[in-house]
């Protein structure tokens, strides 16, 4: 069975049902704690009652800095959405750490977004090195992968579109909320991923919900893809792709062909003029719920939960 851990300003602690039970061990950084598996363990297995979990103010159980990488449009769904057809070439982008916050911890929007999305994905954290060349199979897996953590990979559309890059649109400060638990897994829980259900919700109302099973490129195949280029080392985070039902949504084919035509200012000042009446855009006083589990909860990676708010409002 999993193990779920959750860090804090005083340290790593071990959840047990609604408690929590601190981890002996001189860990700082997420590397170090996956590399203390045995004080894990022994704290999975103390007899002290702990502390309500309730009680703790929960950090990124991430640390940075680290790499943070994240796969383009990896669900079925999303690919829907966007307008895509036929096969999709596995794609993706960097994100910078300093983009990774706290699973409660406010996301800021930026005073010149004005098309700010939210997408839920499941975070792979690595437990050993991957070196460039590196052929991950499905039973491979617990090689490599450490645990699983909850993350929203937060996109200024704005700035995404007309910009055409990722790197800036999704690396703004608290545009990585992840948590609130790294779960930990045994090599016989890698068997249960496809069952994983990632559910967004903005304000109580059902935005996500998808399980691993809609995902085009898996995990195995994601790490072999990515090794072709880019090592990874214990404690960074690869962020598998968001299902379908983000705010952002291609226009209706006949729409987007007639776009086509115009001069881009015009292409993009009709085209915020109608984002604007979409109001699924996150805004200031917004709250996002996240959870990601399997149904039996054999794996259960927490609930995420995010205030948004504009900078002016934030400073930080």
């Amino acid at each position: 069975m999993s193990t779920n851990v959750l860090r804090t300003a005083d340290g790593w602690w071990v959840q047990r049902g609604d408690r929590a039970i601190p981890v002996d061990t001189k860990a700082d950084t997420t590397a170090e704690l996956i590399a203390d598996r045995a004080a894990v363990r022994e704290a999975t297995r103390s007899a002290d009652t702990g502390t309500p979990v309730t009680d703790l103010v929960a950090l990124s159980p991430v640390t940075t800095p680290c790499r943070v990488v994240a796969q383009m449009v990896n669900y079925r769904s999303h690919a829907r959405d966007s307008g895509f057809t036929g096969d999709i070439p596995p794609a993706f982008f960097r994100k910078a750490s300093g983009s990774v916050s706290g699973p409660h911890e406010s996301i800021v929007r930026p005073s010149h977004v004005k098309l700010l999305d939210y997408e839920i994905e499941l975070g792979l954290v690595m437990g050993a090195p991957l070196p460039i060349g590196t052929v991950v199979d499905e039973r491979d897996l617990p090689s490599y992968v450490a645990g699983l953590v909850v993350a929203n990979d937060v996109s200024a559309r704005d700035v995404q579109l007309t910009k055409t890059q990722f790197y800036e649109s999704k690396s703004y400060p608290t545009f990585t909320p992840t948590g609130p638990y790294l779960s930990l897994l045994e090599p016989e829980d890698f068997a249960h991923l496809l069952n994983l259900r990632l559910k967004l919700s903005v304000n109580g109302e059902l935005r996500q919900d998808r399980t691993l099973a809609d995902m085009i490129v898996r995990p195995a195949q994601a790490l072999t893809l990515l090794a072709r280029f880019q090592t990874l080392d214990p404690g960074d985070l690869l962020l598998t792709g968001t299902p379908g039902g983000t705010a952002l949504k291609a226009p209706p084919k006949p729409v987007e062909k007639i776009g086509a035509l115009l001069p881009p200012a015009v292409k993009w000042k009709a085209f915020f003029r109608s984002q604007a009446k979409n109001p699924h855009y996150l805004h200031a006083g917004d709250v996002i719920t996240a959870t990601i589990a399997t149904p039996d909860g054999r794996i259960d990676l927490g609930e995420q939960r995010t205030p948004v708010a504009d900078a002016d409002q934030h400073p930080r």
